[in-house]
């Protein structure tokens, strides 16, 4: 199986919790206004990455805390980067997501048949959600760019099936 990526970025400590290594999906129906990846966006750019070679190479580096799914938008590769994810999670790499979708609006596809979104939310630890809103940018976020974008605990959420904030969404 392969992903197409526009990137792999290591010793990032902007991008999650801790020092990560952070993943950028190739692709973005989303293109707002001000993204700070503008040139993820082009769904013919980025390279091919066969997904064993990736995963090996990310569970080599000890170092890291966790891997950043971003964009781009990773839920546009949903299967490819569910399956990743898995291969990450046997190493006891967490996993955070950025998306421009709400997760409201993930779980929406996940029910309407897409098993690969239902999977990869099933994978995440971390789920920053919501499209970049230039003109509620906040640079004093953690780990975000406007304030209409939450850092979700998708481990929580999914033991309480409703939406739990993570302690970083305060910060």
């Amino acid at each position: 199986m392969r992903v197409k990526l526009a990137g792999v970025e290591k010793n990032s400590v902007v991008d999650g919790p801790g020092l990560r290594t952070v993943v950028f999906a190739q692709g973005c129906p989303h293109c707002c206004p001000g993204c700070h990846n503008p040139q993820t966006q082009d769904a013919e750019g980025g390279l091919w990455y066969d997904l064993d070679r990736l995963a090996t190479e990310l569970c080599t580096d000890s170092s890291v805390r966790g891997i950043t799914f971003s964009g781009g938008e990773p839920f546009c590769q949903a299967g490819a980067f569910a399956a990743l994810a898995d291969c990450l999670i046997k190493s006891k790499l967490e996993i955070l997501i950025y998306t421009g979708y709400t997760y409201e609006r993930l779980l929406a596809k996940a029910a309407a048949g897409d098993s690969g979104i239902r999977r990869l939310l099933e994978a995440g630890d971390i789920l920053i959600d919501g499209p970049y809103i230039r003109e509620k940018r906040d640079t004093s976020l953690a780990f975000r760019g406007s304030d209409n974008q939450r850092v979700i605990d998708l481990k929580q959420t999914r033991m309480t099936d409703n939406v739990v904030l993570s302690p970083f969404h305060y910060r």
